[in-house]
């Protein structure tokens, strides 16, 4: 039914206090997540949305057995959230936070190297498994429960392609979005091989970016791995060039990295790609 979430994850909300982490918070509530804790320095004993506040991770942790974070702390103090919730045993990070320096997430990434963790992020809106569990800040009446995996660099054309994928009868089985900076704690390939190896998702929708190679390894491995079918999308296909687009990761360097390279790779591995939102479902319907 689901990747990595679902309704008996335990989520602790790092930031808690602050006020883009308490409007989530309520939202993830509603949703039906079980938030069991929050988390901010110095406001022990306090309370969000009826959520106790603890003023460690590990404080909550041992109060709640907790097992999922979702982070929403400033970028300045955000790779010390990531690492903090990892000594106190959390499992599953996600990092909403954009904006982090890149400095702090190569120490972030080779901190969480020996340690049983996942971070999803930063900068991503998080994860979704439908009518069961929100982390982050994905618009949860968009998602309908059901059996295609969606996994994207980008929060707003996830939104738009799950939002054709609903409205057309294809639910999710679990939506991740893993944000579009350099470094990033989870990449397509790890989201691809948990989706291949889910029972209850039939296909998975792509969705990339320009800059970076990260869809050209994910195509190269699904080509090898994968005998599920995938429908990719590149955004930035009508960038101009020398343009800077969005995140920190969508920088074209060399002949590398554009639209007509990533799609040229992806579709020579198999994978079948839409040039529009509007064409994913119809790609969908005759691979499935």
């Amino acid at each position: 039914m689901s990747i990595w979430v679902n309704e008996e994850t335990k989520v602790l909300v790092q930031g808690i206090t602050g006020s883009a982490a308490r409007l989530h918070t309520r939202q993830m509530l509603d949703y039906g997540t079980k938030i069991v804790g929050g988390v901010t320095p110095g406001k022990d004993g306090e309370e969000v949305e009826g959520v106790p506040v603890y003023g460690s991770v590990q404080k909550a942790v041992d109060a709640t057995d907790a097992d999922a974070s979702v982070i929403y702390v400033p970028a300045p103090f955000a790779a010390d959230a990531i690492i903090e919730a990892a000594d106190a045993g959390i499992n599953l990070i996600v990092c909403i936070t954009e904006h982090i320096p890149v400095q702090d997430m190569i120490t972030v990434h080779h901190y969480l190297k020996s340690r049983p963790v996942r971070l999803i992020g930063p900068n991503c809106p998080g994860i979704i498994t439908p009518d069961n569990c929100k982390i982050g800040i994905m618009p949860g009446h968009i998602h309908q429960s059901g059996r295609i995996g969606v996994v994207s660099r980008s929060g707003t054309l996830t939104y738009e392609a799950v939002h054709a994928l609903t409205t057309s009868g294809h639910g999710q089985s679990t939506a991740v979005g893993i944000g579009g900076d350099p470094i990033s704690g989870t990449s397509f390939v790890d989201v691809l091989e948990s989706f291949e190896r889910d029972e209850n998702t039939d296909a998975v929708i792509m969705i990339g970016e320009i800059g970076g190679d990260a869809e050209e390894t994910a195509a190269r491995w699904a080509q090898e791995n994968m005998t599920k079918p995938i429908i990719g999308f590149i955004g930035g296909i009508t960038a101009p060039p020398g343009k800077r687009m969005g995140h920190a990761g969508a920088i074209v360097s060399g002949s590398g990295g554009t639209a007509e390279t990533k799609i040229a790779e992806m579709e020579s591995c198999g994978i079948h790609v839409a040039r529009r939102i509007s064409e994913i479902v119809p790609l969908l319907n005759k691979a499935l």
